[in-house]
């Protein structure tokens, strides 16, 4: 196999270029660079020609790349073989360069921002003869704005002119596109894979500086559990408006994926009627969870708390305790400590992961239980709960009902919402 050096290039120096026939006659200019979706949208699959190199007007042919002769000079050639280009339709699910990127908002995954693109950087990949060319980069800063600035200009004015100023590039891996239409963005297999990488937080501030149309298309492309994660880090206005035009069903799946003390909250922001709606949709299991949390005033601790805790027999040893915790479908990661109870539902003790993991399996959890336990009531206030976590400096707050039976516990990221709310 020969393999040549690879030859960089850019969409602005490619659009409005001639590509030719084997014998040297043209065929039509570049107009259009179709990105490739089977391989999950890294190379480009064709172009497509008109006589003005625009698509506004004249007739469309469309060129496989693998149909195409790069020369030494970077001039197009049909390979003898190929078939001669047919006008076509543009397909609507096509994702095109020059419509779908350049002036467009993207998202950067890498530095959490949303970003307009000049232009995209491309390479040529040569494998005997057979000539690929990949997506490498898009340009977000002035270098690409002047390429496009200068286009039709001589390549070689244009590259130094543009080679005064820094680039500003995002690799493609980091890009994900916000396309309104879901056919596209699924075609190109990006429909969360890459913002799924993403901290919670991070999604929702891109949400945040989106354009309505735009933030709806980006929060209806994640999956269930990313955008319960990103739903909850987002205020309630805006939970509103992402969840306004979705259907129940979606909401529900949505919902059921949230923390039932998060759900409760977000309930309760909407009208009644589409709460109502909601919570119907939703598993027995689930819906029940969050009904019962919904009865509490939201300024009472148990309408802050979360129902989703670890807790296991007063007897039980370390052993019991970390199969508890392998079983436990909650969020692993806002565990602290696990609870002992005793036969009643009564809170008799805590002890702390960091305890578990430095005792013997055999030992009792009796025996290693935290030495102060700090709880409140379920109608504590708010200004009580961050009083108690200021002063102690808690990881975690059980809530008992008047029969100091467990109903639930807080942990600091709800005490953190209580100030946003500014309760």
């Amino acid at each position: 196999m020969i393999e040549q050096p690879v030859r960089r290039t850019s969409l602005s120096s490619l659009l409005g270029q001639p590509v030719r026939a084997h014998g040297g006659l043209p065929l039509g200019r570049i107009a259009e660079l179709v990105v490739a979706t089977e391989d999950g949208g890294t190379h480009i699959s064709s172009l497509l020609l008109t006589a003005s190199g625009r698509l506004r007007g004249g007739q469309v042919h469309s060129v496989p790349l693998h149909a195409l002769h790069l020369s030494s000079t970077g001039e197009l050639h049909l390979k003898q073989e190929a078939e001669q280009p047919q006008p076509i339709d543009i397909p609507h699910a096509s994702v095109l360069l020059e419509r779908d990127l350049l002036d467009q908002q993207i998202i950067d995954v890498h530095g959490h921002k949303v970003v307009r693109v000049n232009d995209v950087d491309l390479v040529w990949e040569t494998h005997d003869e057979l000539h690929r060319l990949r997506i490498a980069e898009v340009e977000v800063g002035m270098r690409g704005a002047v390429r496009r600035l200068l286009r039709g200009l001589p390549a070689n004015a244009v590259d130094a002119m543009a080679h005064r100023f820094q680039p500003r590039v995002i690799p493609w891996e980091f890009v994900d596109l916000i396309d309104r239409d879901p056919a596209r963005r699924v075609r190109l297999k990006i429909e969360g894979d890459r913002l799924s990488t993403m901290h919670p937080s991070d999604i929702a501030d891109i949400l945040e500086e989106l354009a309505p149309a735009e933030r709806e298309a980006v929060f209806g492309s994640l999956d269930e559990e990313i955008a319960a994660e990103a739903l909850e880090e987002v205020d309630p206005k805006l939970q509103r408006s992402l969840l306004e035009g979705m259907e129940s069903s979606r909401v529900a799946d949505i919902v059921e994926e949230m923390d039932p003390g998060a759900a409760a909250d977000l309930l309760a922001e909407l009208p009644e009627e589409r709460s109502e709606e909601i919570l119907l949709e939703m598993e027995p299991e689930e819906r029940a969870e969050v009904e019962e949390l919904l009865e509490f005033p939201e300024d009472w601790a148990a309408g802050r708390m979360t129902t989703e805790y670890v807790a296991v027999p007063e007897d039980a040893d370390v052993h019991q305790a970390i199969e508890a915790l392998r079983n436990f479908e909650g969020d692993l990661d806002a565990v602290n400590e696990v609870f002992l109870l005793d036969s009643a539902g009564r809170l008799k003790g805590a002890v702390t992961l960091s305890k578990l993991a430095l005792s013997n399996g055999e030992t009792k959890l009796i025996d290693v239980k935290e030495a102060h336990l700090h709880t409140c009531s379920i109608d504590a206030g708010s200004r009580a709960i961050a009083e108690q976590f200021d002063k102690y400096n808690l990881r975690s707050l059980a809530v008992l009902d008047h029969d100091r039976q467990l109903a639930g516990v807080i942990y600091p990221e709800h005490v953190i919402a209580l100030l946003r709310a500014g309760h």
